[in-house]
């Protein structure tokens, strides 16, 4: 069980670690907590992930669990130890909301990104002139320099796709998202034509729900689902839902479902990938003559 390379893939790693241990010392989480004089609340952030703890409590809780092995105990309080230390991200944290910390320490570690936007193109795919668009439409005002640093930022999460573990991501957009002129014109061929070459990659499939779908499991807004490796058989996907101010993070099984379900439903619903990059290509034309018109 090696730690992952961020912090919060190691909370994750120690969470699901110590829940494990919890359920086969046959203890509930309630009971768990009140034998260590915390809220339910906090150990249940722990086994999630939410937070990082100390090696104290690691330890006191590994003593309540009657754990013996001593390789795991010296991985589980390393774990503690290092899920303390911040991410790449940090140098970003006059820029980036907090909520958004936890997102970019769970992105890379999934094996699989699926993602369903209503409105504007998924942050992982944005190009630096498009980004930029939408942040400086934001309700509340932003300095020239801040925006600067968010488009940085936005700019380095897309390292992940030219990662060596890159996940498989799965896009669908609704075809709002590619008449919405974010920037104008010259912007949106530039995006359409960022949306293309990223879907020649083996692992980004990407396709469109045309309007002549009609009503769609979509129509209630976007979500993100991150699928993780096998091996983390409690919390195996989570939705992420995001709105102007807070992020929400759904773990229960049959919730996930739904989503899953929905998701597969677009994924049926909307055109082929071939047919998509043929509506991209051909809206990038548009796109670029309009832009030459002007």
């Amino acid at each position: 069980m090696p730690p992952a390379n961020n912090p919060t893939a190691r909370r994750r790693r120690l969470g699901v670690e110590l829940r494990r241990l919890r359920e086969k010392a046959g203890m509930t989480g309630e009971e768990a907590a009140e034998r260590m004089a915390w809220s339910g609340s906090k150990l249940s952030r722990i086994e999630r992930g939410q937070v990082a703890t100390n090696s104290d409590d690691v330890r006191d809780l590994l003593e309540l669990y009657e754990v013996s092995d001593e390789t795991l105990r010296t991985t589980l309080v390393t774990l503690a130890r290092e899920s303390r230390r911040r991410g790449w991200w940090h140098v970003y944290g006059d820029v980036m909301p907090e909520r958004f910390e936890v997102y970019l320490g769970l992105e890379p570690e999934a094996e699989v990104l699926r993602f369903y936007q209503a409105q504007i193109v998924p942050g992982l795919f944005q190009t630096e002139d498009y980004a930029r668009a939408l942040l400086e439409a934001h309700p509340s005002a932003v300095a020239p320099e801040e925006i600067d640093r968010r488009v940085e930022l936005r700019i380095r999460r897309r390292e992940l796709l030219f990662s060596e573990q890159t996940p498989h991501v799965w896009v669908v957009l609704d075809e709002a998202v590619l008449h919405r002129p974010v920037g104008g014109p010259a912007v949106m061929a530039d995006q359409i034509g960022h949306l293309l070459e990223a879907g020649l990659r083996t692992q980004v499939t990407i396709q469109i729900a045309p309007f002549g779908v009609g009503a769609h499991s979509g129509l209630d807004g976007s979500f993100d689902i991150l699928e993780f490796p096998e091996s983390d058989i409690h919390t195996p996907k989570l939705v992420h839902l995001e709105n102007l101010t807070s992020s929400l993070y759904i773990e229960k099984a049959k919730e996930v479902r739904f989503y899953t379900v929905a998701f597969e439903h677009l994924r049926t619903a909307a055109l082929h990938p071939e047919k998509t990059r043929e509506v991209l290509a051909d809206l990038q034309q548009r796109m670029r003559k309009q832009a030459q018109d002007e």
